[in-house]
């Protein structure tokens, strides 16, 4: 008989990622930065260090969320992000802005895997494993198409100053709590403590990224794509304002780019079974080396359409990876190595991203897209080799 209590947790999952995926800065974020007085290079080096504080945190808080549960993670990263856009509210330079990175790159470290494991576990409580890339995939739709909503208020509350999307943004991470509160832990075997935490977290990251072949290149696939994306995302206004794209029409084009992720995230169980597991996964390598060609070569208004090929990636990517890597592990590491997958993306745009912007500051955007498309496509393209080389694929 099935636990409608228990059942409950994939709506309430859906309502937590649609909440925090309602950022409002996401359309005018690099021009904030710019008007008060940070490069591209700066940019770069603020969500690198971000990237570094989820990169010291990722598989702690992964280990938390298994060994103590992951409503309380989920709980004590709503907090820290409604903190974080808090200080960034109120903050007016380079110092400040890290301060707020570090606080809400905290927050995510702390949500990262434990509302993913969450929902696997409720849904193998409930037998139906078997639904986890259909549910996955439209848990992610439904966070891109809240993101795709916020980009459009965002752009009009920015008319009245680019500082007051912030000030909304610290209040409606808060909204997750009595969410969060609600949910209901599934039964699973739990983290035992029979060794020292660090050498047992040490063991899950040797395991993940040494031990399992399968595992380890698939999250270096995963990884490269995810890093690619992003990066991307950091370059897109800066692509706008270069191809003369009237700024009144940048919430609307992020507004289309998300949407498109959340249509592909929503069907990518469907575009796996189509395609199959080689094809799927050289996408998620391919569409990004096309995309960065393509728009270093072609420099008009309408190029910005070759952007989309980054968000069909951004939209398939986790669906599928995580679907892959949560059949191959157990419940009681599943946040874990979740969160190792998370790292090792975090950790390659935090690499890649201060040299993408110092190049861009340096020579020019369009060298910086070259240079990008260079970096990943070689590193995706040996993540793939290596798992055709193993007989992973």
């Amino acid at each position: 008989m099935k636990n409608a209590k228990l059942e409950a947790n994939i709506w309430k999952l859906y309502l937590i990622k649609a909440v925090r995926c309602f950022i409002l800065t996401v359309p005018i974020i690099v021009l904030f930065f710019k008007s008060n007085g940070l490069s591209m290079k700066q940019i770069f080096l603020l969500q690198s260090l971000f990237s570094v504080a989820v990169i010291f945190l990722e598989v702690p808080t992964g280990f938390y969320s298994d060994k103590f549960g992951r409503k309380k993670s989920i709980l004590i990263g709503a907090i820290l992000a409604s903190a974080g856009f808090a200080v960034y509210s109120l903050s007016h330079g380079f110092f400040g802005f890290l301060t707020a990175e570090l606080i809400l790159g905290v927050g995510m470290s702390f949500i990262s895997g434990s509302d993913t494991a969450l929902m696997y576990d409720t849904l193998l409580q409930e037998g139906r494993e078997n639904e986890n890339k259909k549910v996955s995939g439209l848990s992610l739709s439904i966070g891109l198409f809240s993101e795709g909503i916020a980009s459009v208020i965002g752009g009009l509350l920015a008319t009245i100053s680019l500082r007051f999307p912030l000030y909304c943004d610290a209040v409606v991470p808060l909204l997750v709590i009595p969410i969060a509160f609600s949910l209901v832990e599934p039964k699973r075997k739990k983290l035992e403590a029979h060794e020292n935490s660090l050498k047992m977290m040490y063991r899950l990251m040797k395991y993940s990224l040494n031990d399992h072949v399968g595992i380890k290149w698939l999250i270096i696939c995963s990884a490269v794509a995810g890093a690619s994306t992003l990066t991307m995302f950091w370059l897109i206004q800066a692509y706008l304002l270069a191809t003369k794209v009237p700024v009144s029409l940048f919430g609307v084009i992020m507004t289309t780019l998300l949407f498109t992720a959340s249509f592909f995230s929503w069907k990518a169980h469907s575009v796996e079974k189509f395609l199959g597991k080689k094809i799927s996964l050289a996408i998620l390598v391919v569409f990004p080396a096309v995309g960065y060609l393509l728009l270093s070569s072609i420099w008009y208004v309408w190029s910005c359409v070759f952007i989309l090929l980054f968000y069909v990636v951004r939209g398939l990517n986790n669906t599928i990876t995580e679907d892959y890597i949560n059949g191959l592990v157990s419940s009681e590491v599943r946040a874990t190595i979740l969160s190792v997958k998370n790292l090792v993306g975090r950790i390659m745009f935090s690499l890649a991203g201060p040299f993408v912007g110092w190049v861009n500051d340096a020579f020019s955007l369009q060298v910086a897209l070259r240079v990008s498309g260079v970096i990943f496509f070689s590193f995706g393209l040996l993540s793939f080799w290596f798992m055709r080389r193993h007989k992973y694929l």
